[in-house]
């Protein structure tokens, strides 16, 4: 081989070296733009996302548009409909104090008018709060020496009379009612009473007091519990807590006349397992698709404003045609089982039925057609591919379409899970007015105490009244089989 041939070989090799490192120099980079654009087009979604097409709350909305609301226009003129029962401020036949205005003389002529009858008495009733004090009740038993046996006897003090001098219940009832009820923090609760009654009551026996109602309230919690394991439907939901300065969760499991709260450390299986609800449970359970309610043998239906969410961004922010199909198709099962409701039917007719699922499942297969199944290669090439949101979701609806459309099959069957939703409401405005648990005991108190006053509210009875009866230790007892 001569040098110039030999001069030529070595430059090839070159070459081709230069090639192959380019070669792998652009996979890199192709690597990296591909997991750059899915990371970009992952932060554009999450920009694009608010309360009215994901499961953001409200309150979480940025500098955006004005969010749009599900809700379509029900025609009708704002304020109050045809039909609609006022509440006027009526007067009562027998007022607690009576005051009278005679006339005595004439403005006209100055004559004395104190004896002559009244033609008519013209009434106006005020309505106003009696004088604002605490009212100190004093028992006093009398000791005495019988002269036949020269026995002591003291008389007895009424059963709630325990101590030389203590709180009664209706103050006790207000004090816990503002705490557990109204949510005002312990030390604004004792601001209240000074300023209403002049008479401070401390943020520790305010403590005492929730907690004695708390312990009272342990067998009542209990009937609670068994009348929602026997339940046709239960709705459950979950919420973060801050105890201690720690994440905890409210869980909560409610029915139309039922309420149950529970705080746990934990917020999957181990802390259902300790609630002891769901493991004997053989109803419908509806949820947001949390994965520790599916490992439960009950049946399972999903909250569908959720989907309708997920279905609004898919169809707003990257025009997937199916996710607006889907949409409209939720919303009129909705309307034809709510129209069901309203003529008393049970159920829908078996062939209606077939047909919804039928369009169900055509429109899925239209997204199924619609859109990759991967969206960006794994990192570093370890792990599966990241299949996309739209694709993510129709696995959903098809893998769950049985508990999506259980509230077409089942009529009991709500169409989200708004009850659950708004039992929770108040845990979260209970923490932006007075912050977090500083025990789980507390939190485990509170709870309590807030179950039982929701379920007493669902039952339309007193709380102020039920509250006595706890301080005293004769808690009410709700009726447990009004229908659901």
């Amino acid at each position: 081989m001569t040098s110039e041939e030999e001069q030529l070989r070595q430059e090839n090799t070159q070459l081709q070296e230069q090639v192959r490192t380019q070669q792998e120099l652009i996979e890199r980079q192709s690597q990296q733009i591909a997991l750059l654009t899915a990371q970009v087009e992952n932060l554009h979604a999450r920009l694009a996302k608010d309360s009215h097409n994901s499961h953001l709350p409200p309150s979480s909305d940025r500098f955006k548009r004005q969010p749009k609301s599900l809700r379509t226009k029900s025609g009708k003129k704002a304020g109050g409909q045809p039909g609609h029962a006022g509440q006027l401020l009526r007067m009562v036949e027998t007022p607690d104090r009576v005051i009278s205005h005679p006339v005595e003389t004439c403005p006209a002529c100055q004559q004395d008018l104190r004896e002559v009858a009244a033609l008519q008495v013209e009434r106006h009733q005020v309505v106003e709060l009696p004088p604002k004090r605490v009212m100190v009740i004093e028992h006093q038993a009398e000791c005495k020496c019988c002269p036949a046996c020269q026995e002591v006897i003291l008389a007895p003090f009424p059963a709630d009379v325990t101590a030389p001098i203590h709180y009664g219940p209706a103050l006790g009832a207000l004090a816990v009612y503002l705490v557990q009820q109204q949510l005002l923090p312990y030390e604004r609760v004792s601001e209240l009473f000074f300023d209403l009654f002049g008479h401070p009551i401390s943020p520790a026996t305010i403590v005492s007091l929730v907690q004695r109602c708390a312990e009272q309230l342990a067998d009542v919690e209990q009937h609670i519990k068994m009348a929602l394991i026997h339940a046709q439907v239960l709705h459950q939901d979950e919420t973060g807590l801050s105890v201690a300065g720690k994440r905890h969760w409210v869980h909560v499991s409610a029915t139309p006349s039922l309420t149950h709260y529970a705080a746990h450390s934990k917020r999957g299986r181990q802390a259902l397992d300790a609630i002891d609800i769901l493991p004997g449970f053989r109803g419908v359970s509806v949820h947001d698709g949390w994965r520790s309610y599916w490992a439960y043998d009950c049946q399972h239906a999903t909250c569908n404003v959720h989907l309708l969410r997920d279905l609004t961004f898919l169809w707003e922010e990257q025009q997937q045609d199916w996710a607006q199909q889907m949409q409209d198709l939720l919303l009129s099962m909705k309307a034809a089982v709510e129209q069901a409701r309203a003529e008393g039917r049970s159920a829908l007719h078996p062939v209606e039925v077939a047909d919804w699922q039928a369009q169900y499942h055509t429109i899925l297969l239209q997204g199924e057609h619609a859109q990759p199944h991967e969206l960006s290669p794994p990192l570093k090439g370890k792990g599966r591919r990241k299949q996309s949101a739209a694709h993510n979701l129709l696995d959903r609806l098809s893998k769950e379409q049985g508990a999506v459309l259980a509230f077409v099959s089942n009529l009991a069957v709500p169409f989200d899970n708004n009850l659950a939703e708004r039992d929770l409401r108040m845990i979260k405005v209970q923490q932006k007015i007075s912050g977090c648990f500083r025990s789980l005991t507390g939190a485990a108190a509170f709870c309590r105490i807030r179950g039982y006053l929701s379920t007493l509210h669902k039952h339309g009875l007193a709380l102020l009244n039920a509250l006595e009866q706890v301080v005293l230790g004769h808690p009410v007892l709700p009726d447990f089989t009004l229908p659901e």
